[in-house]
């Protein structure tokens, strides 16, 4: 432990002070319930608690909260540092670190924790899957220790180099296993989700997807339209890159293809490798089941004389879900003649927004990153000059993701914001910092967000957005301007969150709020353009403003796994009906990397 620092103010202004913690680690949700606890303390202005990357350094400057003797902490040490009324408030807050964690620990679950997947395996057998979410540098490690255990592997953590998952993916697929990313967030597997994952009801569609949002948008929309879920398999972003050669998409369409409970595949990704396209088309048109595809931006109409019968083209995540559902061969009330009732919020129509002022841009501040791949896809047509830390080929790279330049679109979700801290499906802090920045730029004018509910997810997302969303428009109408906010929900009625409850909150904040990804998209477009609503890829098969029906999710407790870094995932396996264990993990080594190589040569 550091001895602490401060960065002094005048008399009576406010201190910065300090403390790093050489080779600390706690799970990212306990850092974050940290800050929290802290920043709330008497006297407090501000506080950061994170890991010391270099990504982190750069958030804790925009917050004003770096000093200068914490720019040479190391990534695997612990910086807590407060912004305080006085530097008496700030040791005093400091001083309480140690009780708040040992308040945190006191909370938690008495029942014994293995600290390694042998002895976790050892406590359950019957486990199939092992979840990683420990930091990026650590968990290809521990996925092959995991495949060497005979486990598939559903891989949560980013920053894993591309030779590891193309090396873990090839074990995986000699020994008959599944790996699921790096960087994986959503699976549905047994009628539980891991991860990030929203309640459907179970059904006859099965997803594959390199895309964590957009695996949830496109289960919330068969749910939606009274279709269910078989299967769901993440694969990670990069699975259909020229480098993995979509070895786990592969593997994820032959378990559907040979599944009697899947009537219906769907595949969604980002634009893949052209090569792994066809081979995964060339796959497709031999499931003898239909298959709908959604490559972002790929449209039937491009390479309809390309396609077996049974593949379907879709242009946005709500329209493959229109199309799987209308493919499904199960009489589901959508496709028939019974009619369920909306429910009382679920079904959000098209709005005209207010058209923004002119020389003012659209900014649009995602978590989920394949929604903010297609938010600029749908807008290229209506705003042909957007940057974003994602953009799409050719377009413009944002060259600093912490600042918004002309039209934006910036996936919060990115490795920039990320490292060393919990992704914004967690924690809000960065996206309000980030909404409230936004509001008081003069040349915003409409902001856009996306809100994802489901298990794994934030436990209330209104309660801190919809304040922001209050605070901003307010901050623009004080200096005469009109700031228009939009927010997609995407869940459903059985989410822990409550559909209804947060779509309320956000309304009551002046918010417009939007249930399908699409329609928000181009709503916002128009607002810029007056053009109207952006053309799809295909008129919907089912018609404007589906039924919600009726919330009969079935949550299996049939599902053995163990967990490896998050707690609340192992939290929300358990809240699903689930058995799990959540293995005690710690950097090896104490995170000295060196060491640790060693130690890994000689258990070799």
């Amino acid at each position: 432990m550091n001895d602490l620092s401060a960065q002094d103010g005048a008399a009576g202004a406010p201190s910065t002070l300090a403390e790093v913690r050489a080779g600390a680690y706690y799970d990212s949700v306990v850092l974050m319930l940290l800050q929290r606890a802290l920043a709330g303390l008497p006297g407090i202005l501000d506080a950061g608690v994170v890991m010391g990357t270099p990504a982190n350094k750069e958030l804790l400057a925009q917050s004003a909260l770096l000093t200068e003797d914490l720019q040479a902490a190391a990534p695997e040490d612990l910086i807590l540092v407060v912004k305080a009324a006085s530097k008496s408030a700030g040791r005093a807050a400091l001083a309480r670190v140690d009780e708040l964690l040992t308040a945190r620990r006191s909370q938690q679950t008495g029942a014994y924790r293995p600290k390694s997947l042998a002895s976790a395996t050892r406590m359950i057998p019957e486990a199939a899957w092992v979840l990683i979410s420990v930091p990026g540098r650590y968990a290809a490690a521990v996925a092959r220790d995991a495949l060497n255990l005979g486990k598939n592997v559903f891989l949560y953590s980013d920053n894993v180099s591309l030779e590891d998952e193309i090396s873990l993916k090839e074990t995986a697929a000699a020994k008959g296993l599944l790996v699921m990313g790096p960087d994986c967030g959503t699976a549905r597997i047994d009628g539980v989700g891991l991860g990030f994952a929203n309640r459907v009801r179970r059904g006859k569609v099965g997803i594959v997807a390199a895309s964590g949002t957009g695996l949830q948008a496109i289960m919330v929309g068969i749910h939606r339209l009274g279709g269910g879920v078989s299967q769901a398999f993440g694969t990670g972003g990069r699975d259909l890159s020229h480098g993995v050669q979509a070895l786990s998409a592969q593997d994820a369409l032959r378990r559907l293809r040979d599944d009697p409970q899947t009537d219906v595949i769907v595949i969604v990704s980002k634009p893949p490798a052209k090569s792994v396209a066809q081979e995964l088309m060339s796959q497709a048109a031999s499931c003898n089941k239909p298959v709908v595809m959604d490559f972002i931006g790929y449209c039937s109409g491009q390479n309809e004389g390309d396609a077996a019968a049974n593949i379907h083209f879709a242009g946005t995540l709500d329209e493959a879900a229109e199309l799987a559902v209308s493919l499904t061969k199960s009489a589901d009330p959508v496709c028939g003649t019974e009619q369920r009732p909306f429910s009382s919020q679920a079904w959000a129509e098209p709005q005209a927004l207010p058209s923004p002022p002119p020389q003012s841009y659209l900014r649009a501040l995602y978590s989920g990153g394949t929604l903010a791949y297609e938010a600029l896809y749908l807008l290229q047509d209506a705003l042909p000059s957007v940057s974003s830390n994602g953009p799409l080929p050719g377009g413009r790279l944002l060259e600093n993701p912490h600042r918004s330049q002309g039209h934006t679109v910036v996936d919060l979700g990115g490795d920039a914001f990320t490292v060393g801290r919990l992704h914004p499906m967690l924690d809000n802090e960065l996206r309000v910092r980030r909404l409230l920045q936004e509001a008081q730029d003069p040349e915003t004018g409409l902001i856009l967000l996306d809100v994802l509910l489901g298990d794994g997810a934030h436990a209330d997302p209104a309660s801190e957005l919809a304040p922001a969303i209050e605070q901003g428009t307010a901050a623009a109408a004080r200096d005469g301007r009109t700031l228009p906010v939009v927010a997609v929900v995407i869940g459903t009625g059985g989410d822990p969150q409550g559909l209804d409850g947060q779509i309320e909150r956000l309304k009551a904040a002046g918010a417009y709020v939007f249930t399908r990804h699409d329609d928000a998209v181009r709503a916002a477009a128009s607002a810029f353009s007056g053009r109207g609503y952006g053309r799809s890829c295909r008129p919907s098969q089912l018609g404007p403003g589906p039924p919600e029906a009726s919330e009969d999710v079935h949550v299996s407790s049939s599902l053995a796994a163990i967990n490896v870094g998050l707690e609340s995932f192992s939290d929300s396996l358990r809240d699903q009906g689930a058995e799990v264990v959540h293995v005690d993990w710690r950097p090896p080594a104490g995170g000295d990397e060196r060491l640790a190589g060693l130690l890994a040569r000689l258990r070799q």
